[in-house]
């Protein structure tokens, strides 16, 4: 009975203290891990309490209780694997197993990998979240559902599109600040540009002291001047910017305001063209008016 008493009172003391360390380590990290992983959410209060703030809160929740599982799982892996050596086991065969496991699902799922990743930069940036119109490529539409693996967006004619994480190579958020477009008003060569000018500033006045399109409007709109002229005549250019989804709205309603002025005043013009200006490219025409 000594005998025994003596091995296992040294294996207590050679053996033991170095098991207790490698189990304070791993619960220190996951504790460590855990208040990180919290920081993630935000505050109470930090944020509005909208639709869209509601949702970004639950994916950033959603993406901490999974960075935190993922974590723990990690930690008690390697502290099993460096305890076992205590208790005699030769842990080299199955780290070696581990390995090439991993290395047969990496190149299986690189794909699905990629997409994860992906979707959890999206995530933890706050690219966008459901409820938000966004361009993907050439895909415009609002943000339906979104995961670590997809977005799904259902874009202008109503179809639902599932879209890869990892195929988002780059994202346009329409729905932050502000939205703008300008409003391109062409004269015939025998026009006046400075009346139609006068004109078009007292249009963009009344249209800024409006109380019912106040809300709207961020800045604008504005005439910005003779923005081309050549041998079919000159085009004068409006800025306008708005809460972000009503843009067209106001252009339709400036759109108006100015068919009316033109006509009061017998200002001749060839038409209004929406265009919208993306970087340093040229201006896109995407839908003109008809001639008066």
């Amino acid at each position: 009975m000594t005998p025994n008493v003596f091995k296992w009172t040294d294996f207590a003391l050679a053996r033991g203290i170095r098991i207790a360390a490698i189990v304070l380590i791993a619960l220190i990290l996951n504790r460590l891990l855990r208040t990180l992983t919290r920081r993630l959410i935000p505050a109470a209060g930090a944020e509005s309490s909208g639709r869209i703030a509601r949702m970004r809160e639950q994916h950033v929740k959603t993406l901490s209780g999974l960075l935190y599982s993922a974590g723990t799982a990690i930690l008690i892996v390697g502290a099993i694997l460096t305890a076992l050596p205590e208790f005699g086991f030769n842990v080299t065969p199955i780290a070696a197993a581990a390995g090439l496991v991993s290395l047969a699902v990496g190149f299986g799922a690189q794909h699905l990998v990629r997409d994860l990743i992906n979707g959890f930069f999206i995530i933890i940036e706050d690219q966008f979240v459901v409820g938000e119109n966004v361009r993907i490529g050439t895909m415009v539409g609002r943000v339906e559902h979104l995961t670590l693996r997809r977005t799904v967006i259902r874009d202008l004619q109503g179809a639902v599109v599932t879209i890869p994480n990892g195929d988002i190579a780059q994202v346009a958020n329409l729905s932050r600040d502000w939205g703008q477009l300008f409003v391109d008003i062409s004269i015939p060569p025998d026009g006046s540009s400075d009346a139609a000018l006068a004109a078009l500033e007292r249009v963009c006045a009344e249209l800024r002291a409006d109380a019912s399109w106040a809300p709207v409007l961020v800045d604008g709109p504005r005439a910005l001047g003779v923005d081309s002229f050549g041998p079919a005549g000159a085009t004068l250019r409006l800025q306008l910017r708005t809460v972000p989804g009503r843009q067209d709205d106001a252009a339709r309603e400036l759109r108006r305001r100015i068919q009316n002025r033109f006509e009061q005043e017998h200002i001749r013009w060839g038409g209004v063209q929406r265009v919208e200006i993306a970087g340093n490219d040229a201006p896109q025409n995407l839908s003109a008016g008809a001639n008066s």
